[in-house]
């Protein structure tokens, strides 16, 4: 059963260990080097690399019981202190009724990873009542990405800083202030816990969104979704990420992503701000799922921070 108040797992200190693994889609191990060298040399922590790194010969990083048993693994090691999930892709729905959380339970640390890993953020949090970390994965560190606002926010939330992030005004912003605990996470799997043990209340929260390459007509239809079943009533606020590389059908849909939500939520009260940095995309901040926020829109900019 879910905990009334949120645990927040100990935050990290140099020295302390960060544990990668693949729990979805394949990802080279060249393309995770220098999120491993940044973890180490930059940040001071120590690497525990999963056996799913570089795994697999098809999507997958590994076959479920391989991906699911890595995963298992860095959740019952009471050294390893944080979670981080390489990439997304598509997986973790295949393996998340195999784990068994108990030692997480009693040895709570930070899961970090964004995309597929809502179905994770969404899980711990319905079941357990654990923060955790919406953010940046090993590919966001290449290119010198890690040196940038966005990964360093990463590091920020895993050593117990504040944080306070802007967005720029939107004509589809509504304006407000709110507080409430934060939770979302990628659209398409948020809609696709639905009914299921890892589905999330989100009556009087702050619930974000954000997705990568869908349809108009399917952000349309996934919001619809959301709607029916209950969880755009009540929100605290709603925050709008980045919906990147949107496609259209041959014949138009008619409308853009933030009009397709904008025209669905009017109805409500609540402050609702679009185009915030979070996002398939480098504009991706860490949040963390789980823990108290306040959120201010107005018409000169988005303020959410964590209280």
């Amino acid at each position: 059963m879910p905990n009334k108040e949120t645990i927040i797992p100990p935050y990290l200190k140099k020295g302390d260990t960060i544990g990668i693994v693949c729990p979805a889609g394949h990802m080279l191990k060249s393309r995770m080097r220098t999120c491993i060298r940044v973890l180490r040399e930059e940040w001071g922590f120590r690497v525990k690399e999963g056996l799913t790194l570089g795994a697999g010969d098809n999507y997958f990083s590994g076959t479920d019981e391989e991906r699911c048993a890595d995963l298992q693994q860095m959740l019952d090691d009471p050294g390893v202190k944080a979670v981080l999930c390489a990439r997304g892709g598509y997986g973790v729905g295949r393996i998340i009724d195999r784990i068994d959380f108990s030692g997480f339970r009693s040895h709570p640390k930070w899961v970090i990873g964004f995309s597929d890993v809502t179905v994770l953020h969404a899980h711990i949090h319905a079941r357990y009542g654990v923060a955790t970390v919406h953010g940046p994965m090993a590919g966001a560190f290449n290119k010198g990405g890690w040196k940038e606002e966005y990964v360093q926010s990463l590091h920020r939330v895993l050593t117990g800083r504040k944080s306070r992030y802007l967005a720029a005004p939107h004509p589809h912003d509504r304006s407000g202030k709110a507080e409430g605990i934060l939770v979302g996470g990628n659209l398409a799997l948020l809609t696709h816990v639905i009914g299921t043990p890892s589905d999330i209340d989100t009556k009087g929260k702050i619930l974000f969104v954000e997705d990568v390459g869908e349809q108009l007509y399917n952000i349309d239809r996934m919001f619809h979704q959301l709607k029916r079943s209950g969880k755009l009533e009540g929100l605290a606020g709603l925050i709008i990420g980045g919906f990147t590389d949107c496609m259209d059908t041959d014949r138009p849909f008619g409308m853009e992503a933030d009009d397709i939500i904008s025209r669905l939520v009017q109805e409500y009260t609540y402050p609702v701000c679009h185009g915030f940095p979070v996002s398939h995309g480098k504009d991706n901040v860490a949040l963390k799922c789980g823990c108290l926020y306040s959120l201010t829109v107005s018409a000169k900019r988005t303020v959410l921070q964590d209280i």
